[in-house]
């Protein structure tokens, strides 16, 4: 996986038997374990939210930026993080 034009991505596996499908969308107990940067927060929002995602945290500001927290696909937590 890897945002448009970007030089870095993060490769995605298949889980390998039931000890690994048991842990899909937990691997981080339930906490925010991704961060998902973007220049421009509120245009990344709305592209997200527009394509289905499902945010379980709207947007606020913190003193580091702003930030959501959305799910993947299976169930996995992450901070959309911009700068404010």
């Amino acid at each position: 996986m890897r945002p448009p034009g970007a030089q870095t991505g993060i490769p995605l596996a298949r889980a390998d038997g039931e000890h690994q499908r048991a842990a899909v969308g937990n691997q981080v107990a339930g906490r925010v374990g991704f961060f998902f940067r973007v220049d421009d927060f509120d245009a990344a929002y709305r592209r997200m939210t527009g394509a289905g995602v499902t945010f379980v945290r709207e947007p606020r500001t913190e003193p580091y930026g702003r930030v959501a927290v959305f799910l993947d696909i299976a169930g996995n937590r992450w901070d959309l993080l911009g700068a404010t």
